[in-house]
């Protein structure tokens, strides 16, 4: 039998993945629950025309993708949704436990896999309309403590990055497209041994060990080299 409290609580679905979506709802709606897909189809749609749709459904729960597609980032959407007293439970295809982390950080109830049983997404939809923990605090705790670390590394690469010369940012550019020193020095008409000097200073500044380390650092931030 179908409580009053499922037949009252509205379930919004932001997915970008027609057929998941569609089943969520066919398996919500049997329950007795008010649902509602954001279509997410139309031509301009944004991640404020999103959210605008969502804030519109009045939602108590929010089902949420993150990969959007050509939209964007979902994990962007968990604040201000967060914000209009909803209980958003992250559905998402993604294994990236830091990312999972973020989604918590920003106030998500919970992180589930497209490939958990949908009884198991019932559940949880049930408890978030009751008010009810979505996931052990400890978990919960650790996955957060992730993501904070990871933002923590993410802030002191872009510091370093700083440090950079115009020139030493030119050659880490030139080390991320694959050119090797000896071409590096070609190019630039100077020594191999003017440029080793330049890429040992930018090893330096980045605390790395390695050219292939400090490339590797760069593109962990999605950071450019000047003009690119």
């Amino acid at each position: 039998m179908i409580g009053a409290a499922q037949g009252s609580t509205r379930v919004t679905i932001v997915d970008d993945h027609a057929l998941f979506a569609e089943s969520l709802a066919i398996t919500l709606e049997a329950e007795g629950y008010a649902v509602r897909r954001i279509d997410l189809t139309l031509d301009h749609t944004s991640l404020a025309s999103v959210l605008a749709a969502v804030v519109r459904t009045s939602p108590r729960v929010v089902l949420l993708d993150l990969d959007l597609g050509r939209i964007g980032d979902g994990t962007r959407l968990v604040d201000p949704i967060t914000a209009t007293g909803a209980s958003v439970i992250v559905m998402t295809g993604s294994s990236d436990r830091v990312r999972w982390g973020e989604c918590l950080r920003r106030g998500a109830k919970t992180v589930l896999t497209k490939t958990c049983p949908l009884d198991h997404v019932v559940t949880r939809v049930r408890r978030a309309g009751d008010g009810l923990p979505l996931m052990p605090p400890e978990e919960r705790t650790l996955l957060i403590e992730m993501a904070i670390a990871e933002d923590r590394e993410l802030r002191a690469i872009r510091t370093r990055l700083e440090r950079l010369t115009r020139r030493e940012m030119e050659i880490l550019g030139d080390l991320m497209h694959g050119h090797p020193v000896k071409e590096i020095a070609r190019t630039c008409v100077v020594s191999e041994a003017t440029v080793r000097t330049q890429v040992k200073s930018i090893l330096a500044k980045l605390e790395t060990s390695s050219q292939i380390a400090a490339v590797g650092a760069a593109y962990q931030v999605g950071w450019r080299p000047p003009g690119d």
